[in-house]
């Protein structure tokens, strides 16, 4: 059975931005970019250490339906100091969001909590709820020590709070606690971001929760060294930002998998030079950039391997709801023009540099009826992002998994030193 999981896709807190449509999300928000790990340009590594494979394919075992333009990766847990360690597979990657989350489904490991933290960390479209714990992470050779992540869906803390589960409509429809609602078993956070919502969450909110009993939770603010934090600006070498390198792949039918690359580090290692790729400096406040479609701004643009498809407004292309045939998506839509659609836009970034992107749209049931698992003409309709004038949501590009096909794409942590200048920015 095919189900195509929308809900996988991540980003920023809802708390501080808002943003609806087909599956986006967007990078988090509000963080001050400084954080542990260094902050030059962490080199000195070895180049055969800083680098793990990623696949596209249909998921996780047991996941019971096949998923599709998701890039999984294998993550070493440890517990701290140790060597009692294990490694987890499908881990979802996501260059929208920061920190590490790991289903309590997926992990045998005997962690221990940080305090009495535990963190309800809201996406776009769902949310997950679980433990803060401390573990040593482990990708290739690199190691970030003794770091919180997310344990999701711990079943020592049933009682989720009303204020967690408000992000949904209706509220707690939309939790991802389980290995079905979440489409991997676990999510690995690379934004430019250092921790996962940074001074935003250093005063209470509906973010972070005190429970020194499973039933006793209230709102608490944390400081950013309790937060989880991308991995990556954690290690102790190439630590400035990734390189995601996936291959191009064959549009209207798409592909059975696809394998690709996540290098750590920018410009530390021979394998992770930026070349000529064009830089788009992300505005600091949103980690964010513009990109102009058919004449109209959109600010508040990102590049999101956590979303499925590239999600835009196009007024000419067809979407319906998954009843009514088009996808087989549990919720969002999805363009299905009849035929492949070519389109054209100009990403541009705080600086004023600017880059013409191509891409193409198919109809999302046919590509869904293939029973393949890689698309690089995935689209759907994302209505709005980032907020406006007083506050207000305004439309946005979500660019998806689809838009790293055939490109290196970069990630440079805020605040972090490279050779294409200080983060953040996405390059490609």
């Amino acid at each position: 059975m095919r189900r195509f999981v929308a809900l996988i896709s991540l980003g920023t807190l809802i708390a501080a931005f808002g943003c609806s449509g087909g599956g986006s999300s967007t990078p988090a928000a509000n963080n001050n970019g400084g954080g542990n790990g260094g902050g030059g340009n962490g080199g000195g590594g070895d180049a055969a250490n800083n680098s793990v494979t990623l696949t596209v394919d249909g998921g996780p075992a047991g996941l019971g339906y096949i998923s599709a333009d998701v890039a999984f990766a294998d993550v070493t847990v440890c517990v701290p100091g140790t060597n009692n360690c294990q490694t987890i597979d499908h881990i979802a990657l996501d260059t929208g969001s920061s920190g590490l989350r790991i289903l309590q489904s997926a992990l045998t490991l005997p962690l221990t909590q940080e305090g009495n933290l535990v963190e309800c960390f809201q996406f776009v479209s769902s949310f997950t709820w679980g433990p803060v714990m401390m573990t040593d992470v482990k990708l290739a050779g690199e190691v970030a020590s003794n770091i919180p992540i997310q344990v999701i869906g711990q079943s020592a803390f049933p009682n989720i709070p009303a204020a967690c589960q408000n992000v949904c409509v209706p509220p707690g429809s939309c939790s991802s606690e389980t290995l079905q609602d979440l489409g991997a078993n676990g999510l690995l956070g690379v934004s430019s971001s250092v921790q996962d919502c940074g001074s935003f969450c250093t005063t209470p909110s509906s973010l972070y929760f005190s429970c020194p009993t499973p039933s006793t939770c209230s709102e608490t603010g944390v400081s950013l060294a309790q937060q989880p934090p991308n991995p990556v600006a954690m290690f102790t070498t190439d630590n400035n930002g990734v390189l995601v390198q996936l291959p191009a792949v064959a549009s209207l039918t798409g592909e059975a998998t696809a394998t690709g690359t996540l290098f750590f580090g920018i410009g530390t290692e021979a394998n992770n030079g930026l070349g000529a790729a064009t830089i788009l400096q992300e505005d600091p406040n949103t980690l964010s950039f513009t990109t102009v479609y058919q004449g109209v701004a959109y600010p508040g643009s990102f590049l999101d391997s956590g979303s499925n498809g590239i999600y835009f407004l196009d007024s000419q292309l067809t979407g319906m709801p998954d009843n009514n045939g088009c996808g087989d998506a549990p919720s969002g839509y999805w363009y299905c023009p009849n035929a492949t659609t070519p389109f054209a836009a100009t990403t541009e970034g705080t600086t004023g540099t600017q880059e013409a992107v191509d891409f193409n749209a198919y109809n999302a049931t046919q590509l869904f009826s293939t029973n393949n698992t890689v698309f690089n003409d995935l689209t759907g309709p994302n209505s709005t992002c980032f907020p406006g004038p007083n506050g207000t949501l305004q439309p946005c590009f979500d660019w998806g998994l689809p838009f790293f096909f055939g490109r290196n794409v970069f990630v440079a942590i805020q605040g972090r030193s490279t050779p294409g200048g200080n983060g953040p920015f996405w390059a490609y």
